[in-house]
């Protein structure tokens, strides 16, 4: 496991290269990839979502494609389509989504026929176009960005179908201190052309089976469980966490084991992704909006009010 905590850490620095001051963020879209998860970024323009998505490609070595998501794309522009080819026979074309790498640019852009498309093919790992299902490439991850205004003629994404990301996560503004070094670093050319290629699509998979075998205590399992429950129970929440939201809980903090070099969860790994994990499956009771209560302060609560386990080495 060294010899990989190695590569991931040469992974981290190639990605700060080009995001400066957002090493969170990195870190947690890469916990995100390693769980096998998809992303969702919500956020204003200009702050490096396609650039970030550009040097994880490079980075990790994937078949990288992107889609701005305006409201005449097609579900068959992105899952693909048949057509008849010259000898008679029906061939397929496949869509924008048959790569390893897919950024969904301002999908709140584009229908719901074609959301919906984009994301039944990130729960099922398959495109299906008349009937004859096909097998994405492997690894597989979306990145989908949502600009947060300018909502005229948007289609929001409804709760069941925000479900399926197993993180969304917001870049903001970089402070004085980054912006000056993003543009110092800009003097000698695109930071992207210096960013270097660390692991092939063949190590991600087998990172990505060593996450999913990382241990879980029945302890921490009890402690995920207690805080999904938390979500469903009292009077400042109209929507809890799904039991999807759980199993995204507890890939994650995996995840986050894994990135801190270690084999097995604890609680702190927990803690560390809940918030990212949960706050696009919830949604705020009428009452806690008369109380201006946001979601960051109802998350926040729910981690002080459960306890969290004492693990004990044998």
């Amino acid at each position: 496991m060294q010899g990989w905590d190695k590569n991931l850490n040469q992974v981290m620095q190639e990605l700060k290269k080009v995001i400066i001051g957002k090493d969170k963020i990195i870190e947690k879209v890469l916990m995100a990839i390693l769980a096998g998860g998809h992303v969702l970024i919500e956020d204003i323009p200009g702050v490096g979502k396609t650039t970030l998505a550009l040097a994880i490609s490079k980075v990790l070595q994937l078949d990288y494609r992107r889609m701005q998501f305006t409201p005449d794309v097609l579900p068959s522009d992105v899952v693909g389509f048949q057509m008849l080819s010259p000898d008679g026979k029906m061939q397929y074309r496949p869509g924008s989504i048959m790569c390893n790498l897919f950024l969904a640019d301002e999908i709140n852009r584009t229908s719901s026929k074609t959301q919906s498309a984009l994301l039944e093919v990130m729960e099922e790992g398959n495109v299906t176009v008349d009937g004859v299902t096909r097998p994405l490439p492997r690894p597989f991850v979306v990145i989908a960005t949502q600009n947060p205004i300018g909502s005229v003629g948007t289609q929001m994404l409804p709760e069941s179908q925000m479900d399926r990301f197993m993180v969304r996560l917001t870049m903001g503004y970089p402070d004085i201190a980054s912006e000056i070094g993003m543009l110092k670093d800009r003097e000698g050319g695109n930071p992207l052309e210096r960013v270097e290629n660390v692991l092939s699509r063949r190590d991600l998979l087998q990172i990505q089976e060593m996450v999913e075998n990382t241990y879980i205590h029945d302890a921490v399992y009890e402690y995920i469980a207690a805080l999904v429950q938390k979500t469903r129970e009292g009077d400042m929440l109209s929507l809890g966490v799904s039991p999807r939201g759980t199993i995204a809980l507890a890939n994650m903090s995996k995840a986050a084991a894994y990135l801190s070099g270690r084999d097995y969860v604890i609680p702190d790994d927990v803690k560390k992704v809940f918030c990212d994990v949960t706050k696009h499956r919830m949604l705020l009771a009428p009452k806690a909006r008369l109380n201006r209560t946001t979601m960051d302060d109802v998350a926040r609560g729910i981690l002080t009010s459960v306890s969290a386990p004492r693990l004990h080495k044998k």
